[in-house]
């Protein structure tokens, strides 16, 4: 039978994206999701989008923003709330994801960032004049002799397919909860989807290598942004809006 299955991205604790991917999913007739990780954390509804997957019990990994929510380090802002919000389960949960996953009968490997590093970008290149794709030496180096037929990344947020000479493909499925944001680190830099669907990806694999279908989804995207504001993320609010940082 021809494997096909949905990977997820970077929910943010977006509740209401999330369940109308779930719905996108059900109604292709796909039963295998795999989830990269980053699940909750943002001003939006954490503890329902926690209760979700655990219930679902999606093959799932950790992301530097799940981490974050578990660890003993100082927070505040948004990173504090959720703390707060998140039960001992929830906890529980997040600490025991990996922060990789070989699907070895598939030769697939999940990571969020890359195999080695949840924060860094596999794909992606921050530099003074923006963000830009990565170069197939940049990526290699990342990847670190790491070398499988598939291998799936989020972290970035953008979706991208990127096939390496000899080397494995590489997916990005974009975000499902979260199309754009500002981060300072490596340096001043913004991800932006372009627009507030919310993304997945659909993976085929076929005798020729794997297909890949990146989807976006509607959802009610003001309804998240109303709520980001309510819970004083103006940022977010314009985020889940546009699509643009």
């Amino acid at each position: 039978m021809q494997l096909r299955f949905a990977a997820l991205a970077d929910i943010h604790g977006n509740i209401w994206a999330l369940e109308a991917v779930l719905a996108d999913i059900r109604s292709r007739g796909i039963d295998l999701i795999v989830n990269l990780g980053d699940h909750l954390y943002g001003p939006l509804d954490p503890v329902r989008t926690a209760d979700r997957l655990i219930a679902l019990d999606l093959p799932s990994i950790s992301g530097n923003q799940d981490r974050e929510l578990f660890d003993s380090t100082p927070a505040e802002g948004t990173l504090l709330e959720n703390r707060q919000a998140l039960r001992e389960e929830h906890r529980t949960w997040l600490g025991k994801l990996p922060s990789t996953l070989l699907w070895p009968e598939q030769d697939v490997l999940l990571c969020h960032g890359t195999p080695f590093a949840d924060n860094i970008y596999l794909l992606e290149q921050a530099h003074a004049a923006g963000v830009s794709l990565a170069t197939p030496e940049k990526i290699l180096s990342l990847l670190g002799g790491v070398s499988h037929s598939l291998i799936l990344c989020g972290h970035s947020h953008i979706p991208r397919t990127v096939t390496l000479p000899q080397g494995p493909t590489i997916v990005n499925p974009g975000s499902v909860g979260l199309q754009a944001y500002t981060d300072d680190l490596p340096l001043p830099h913004a991800m932006q989807a372009g627009s507030p669907h919310a993304r997945y990806a659909i993976l085929t694999r076929h005798k020729q290598g794997w297909q890949v279908e990146h989807v976006s989804v509607v959802y009610d995207w003001n309804r998240a942004a109303a709520v980001a504001a309510r819970n004083g993320r103006a940022d977010w609010a314009q985020w889940l809006k546009s699509g643009r940082a």
